[in-house]
């Protein structure tokens, strides 16, 4: 009798499925499926098994063996949806360039409980007002302001590399970038030094925990669930790890307004431009959203969320800017010369001496600069990133419905070979302005492209470039790790499983 009734309860149990893969598959999400290529839909489960039971270098590997099985934009059918994996332009600038098509998709929730619904993850009216309120701190006025610390936090990189420059050390490159670039971000967001602290190591600890748990679990579709992830008890240590990380946000942004108001009251409050550009004091972005609370245009919980979103979103996509662009140059010996022989052509020009160098000066600096696209085109630190589609989304006579997850693999957009002939190869001319103009905008996206592009881009790109003045100044890189050696993993940021190395060689 028992058997019966699990027979019975099972065989209800199949019924059901197979009655709602039916109906799906009867949809315009499935009829615009089926125009793309993909892998065998399998009844009931999709393309599902083709996710499971894969680690973070399974996972990025997977994407990358789709791209290149497919030489196109590709589809993934699942849960009785479609999902639009992009790798080639059509689809890109449709997306990215659209006003319509800016909701982040589903797996962004899983970054709310460290950002909350902050910049990176807000859609609608919200996200405009904070854009709005943030556009201020990222005004080219303020980059002088930033550079500063930048210059500073560079020094202090190339004095603690000095003792390990002696041409035969390998230097693991990830610890010492990303603690460069916590501390760069902490100082230019909050407006504090991290190791005047002694909060400040349990921070650091606590960041990195809680990007491995959120990337776990974006990884992992069967934990999508909210009630699943709590069942299996994933949500406790998350809970434990953000409690330090909101606390020490919370105590810096209580002494920064505390220092906010005591300045206020020394300018003309009604006059931004004295506010923002005028003050000889340092600069944070926090003081941006500190002066709208003021004006009742966020609240307490606000700019917390802003500001851990600067703090996550800000260090760790750098850092993997910083490290694989000098990987690239221990690598590529003719463009490191190359660009030291610039660097040292525009010293003796500006013939600074111990002054420091401008944001001008930087600006002059033309072949590092196509240097850093180049690398940032073959390592985007951000190589993906997913939508959820506003209304329908036609492509090429395929109409796409409203709420359709697309997936753009900027890693596999970048490598192109209509855009970019040999899209291997290292070659930093790709992007001299009479060969860049004939391309299309959207075909190079590293800081994502249209209305949700990125806003501190100018901000990200003076950062990379300063660290590597100082760097290149003082150090001949060495070559350690080869391109062929480096194992990338599914991250939130296009991460190396394997340790970058560079030798250090004094100048």
């Amino acid at each position: 009798m028992l058997i019966t009734v699990l027979v019975f309860i099972l065989g209800s149990c199949v019924a059901v499925l197979l009655v709602r893969d039916y109906q799906s598959k009867q949809t315009d999400g499935y009829r615009a499926a089926q125009l793309y290529p993909g892998g065998r839909i399998v009844p009931v489960l999709g393309n599902l098994l083709e996710l499971l039971f894969k680690n973070p270098v399974q996972t990025f590997a997977y994407a990358r063996e789709n791209a290149h099985r497919y030489g196109a934009s590709y589809r993934q059918w699942i849960d009785g949806k479609v999902i639009l994996n992009i790798t080639r332009v059509k689809e890109a600038e449709k997306i990215l360039s659209s006003a319509q098509h800016t909701r982040k998709s589903i797996l962004y929730k899983f970054l709310h409980p460290l950002m909350g619904d902050g910049l990176l993850c807000s859609k609608g009216s919200k996200w405009q007002q904070r854009r709005r309120i943030l556009t201020p701190a990222f005004h080219f006025n303020i980059l002088p302001k930033f550079l500063t610390i930048f210059q500073e936090e560079s020094e202090k990189l190339v004095r603690q590399l000095d003792h390990q420059a002696d041409g035969r050390q390998e230097i693991v490159l990830q610890s010492i970038v990303t603690s460069f670039a916590l501390h760069t971000i902490c100082e230019t967001a909050m407006g504090v030094k991290l190791d005047a602290y002694n909060e400040a190591d349990e921070y650091k600890q606590k960041v990195y925990e809680v990007g491995e748990m959120l990337v776990h679990r974006t990884m992992s579709p069967w934990l999508y669930s909210d009630r699943v992830y709590r069942l299996l008890g994933y949500d406790r240590p998350l809970a434990e790890s953000l409690k330090p990380i909101h606390h020490f946000t919370r105590s810096i942004i209580r002494q920064r307004r505390e220092n906010f108001q005591a300045q206020a009251q020394l300018v003309d409050s009604s006059s931004e431009e004295n506010m923002y550009f005028g003050s000889k004091h340092r600069y944070a972005m926090l003081d941006t959203l500190l002066a709208a609370e003021a004006k009742q245009q966020i609240d307490e919980e606000g700019i917390r969320e802003e500001v851990d979103t600067f703090m996550f979103e800000g260090h760790d996509t750098t850092a993997a800017a910083i490290m694989f662009t000098l990987v690239l140059l221990a690598i590529e010996q003719d463009a490191q010369e190359r660009c030291f022989r610039e660097l040292e052509e525009l010293l003796e020009r500006v013939a600074t001496g111990t002054v420091p160098l401008s944001v001008q000066d930087y600006q002059n600096l033309p072949y590092l600069d196509r240097v850093i696209k180049e690398s940032l085109r073959l390592y985007p630190p951000v190589a993906f990133i997913s939508r959820a589609t506003s209304g329908e989304l036609a492509v090429d006579g395929t109409t796409f419905p409203h709420n359709t997850i697309t997936h753009v693999h900027i890693y596999d957009l970048h490598r192109d070979p209509a855009q970019f002939p040999d899209p291997d190869r290292f070659e930093p001319d790709r992007f001299l302005p009479d060969v860049a103009e004939k391309r299309n905008p959207y075909a190079y996206v590293p800081f994502s492209a249209g209305p949700r592009n990125c806003i501190g881009q100018k901000f990200a790109q003076l950062e990379i470039k300063t660290v590597l003045v100082a760097l290149l100044r003082r150090f001949r890189l060495m070559p350690v790790t080869k391109r062929e050696e480096i194992v990338f993993m599914a991250d939130l940021v296009l991460r190396a499983k394997t340790p970058l190395k560079v030798r250090l060689v004094r100048r």
